[in-house]
């Protein structure tokens, strides 16, 4: 008997764990992955930036929506604070797509407010920032670093169905790319909506793969749906270009 009758496609498995929400907490991924996993239930205390006070965030407050979870070494730090303003910069984009945005630390609520109101990046904040001493959400979500008792730059995207779908983790000394990041929100968006597939640094205007009704003639053709300069245009390479001689000088 060939096995070909039993297996599924990577396609198919999406669709499996899309009807499937309720069970994400069986998937297999490797330890220390969570994307295909269920978003982790949480509760903590935070800080509300764009009203000043302090609040509450738990996990049911997500549910339903788009969501980053974005975890961060320390208050009163040197990359921090940039990737913090960064990220609010982008709030009015992230809005408009309906993405909820939660920043995270193993700081106290009250650490968080003095930061907020000391650091001058951080003027006009919206964002809302949860305090983690324990670590036990950071543990959750594996970004921990033992010992230290800081996280870890770990970003992570939920969607409406409550799984992980994009996580990102970086060493402290380097912040994260918003742009890249809406770039990939929008992306997993469309794939989430539509079914299709997004190539390698698609964003809205270029081509999708339509593997929802065109799998079977695709497979070993995707030369046929799109060529390289559909993924990597003359612009990205002047971009890379020009990265690349402003850092070798």
């Amino acid at each position: 008997m060939s096995c070909e009758s039993d297996a599924k496609t990577p396609i198919e498995e999406e669709k499996k764990y899309k009807k499937e929400s309720s069970t994400m907490e069986e998937v297999k991924t490797q330890e220390g992955v969570l994307v295909l996993k269920a978003m982790p239930e949480f509760k903590m205390e935070a800080y509300d930036a764009a009203t000043g006070h302090y609040t509450e965030v738990s996990s049911e407050d997500y549910k339903g929506k788009w969501t980053v979870v974005c975890f961060y070494p320390a208050d009163f730090t040197f990359v921090c604070p940039t990737e913090i303003a960064a990220m609010n910069a982008a709030k009015p984009f992230l809005d408009e797509l309906g993405v909820e945005v939660l920043a995270v630390s193993t700081d106290t609520k009250f650490s968080h407010k003095r930061f907020v109101e000391t650091e001058p990046l951080l003027k006009d904040l919206k964002l809302t920032i949860a305090a983690d001493p324990t670590g036990e959400v950071t543990r959750k979500f594996g970004v921990m670093i033992e010992g230290a008792g800081i996280a870890l730059r770990g970003r992570f995207l939920i969607n409406p169905d409550g799984v992980i779908v994009a996580q990102e983790v970086q060493a402290p000394p380097v912040g994260r790319s918003v742009k890249e990041f809406l770039r990939q929100i929008i992306a997993h968006q469309h794939a989430h909506k539509t079914g299709e597939v997004c190539p390698a640094n698609w964003r809205p205007g270029k081509k999708t793969l339509p593997v929802n009704t065109d799998v079977e003639p695709m497979t070993g053709n995707v030369g046929s749906y799109v060529n390289l300069n559909d993924l990597i245009d003359e612009a990205d390479v002047k971009e890379m270009e020009e990265m690349v001689k402003a850092f070798k000088g």
